[in-house]
């Protein structure tokens, strides 16, 4: 089994930061991307952020310059920091992995159950 675990959201004035974690456990052999999906109510989900196993990113045009992705390959762990929010940064965020368990041929992309950013005055 595999788990991703978020953390870090809440609610916060415009202007401001957050920083979200997400931790993968379980039976992992490796992890191709990790990245950040926000899905604001009665819209699909979207990309915010993604990082490869070798560090490279990409981010959505409307968080460039203003939110920072991260990985702990060691520790199977992604970040995202948030700065300069905007109330149209309001939604629930959700982790993902791709991953390959021990003795499987085949990549599996992972999901946490999501944590919620309000930016709001």
């Amino acid at each position: 089994q595999v788990q991703l675990v978020e953390s870090g959201g809440g609610l916060v004035q415009p202007g401001g930061s957050l920083r979200l974690s997400c931790a993968a456990s379980g039976s992992i052999f490796s992890i191709n991307v990790m990245g950040w999906y926000r899905q604001a109510p009665g819209k699909q989900r979207d990309l915010v952020a993604v990082v490869t196993s070798g560090g490279s990113t990409t981010y959505a045009d409307s968080v460039k310059g203003r939110f920072v992705i991260s990985r702990d390959n060691a520790n199977n762990t992604v970040q995202l920091q948030m700065n300069s929010l905007k109330p149209e940064d309001t939604a629930l965020y959700y982790c993902n992995a791709d991953i390959r368990r021990p003795a499987r041929v085949s990549i599996v992309r992972y999901w946490g159950q999501g944590t919620q950013v309000t930016v709001s005055s």
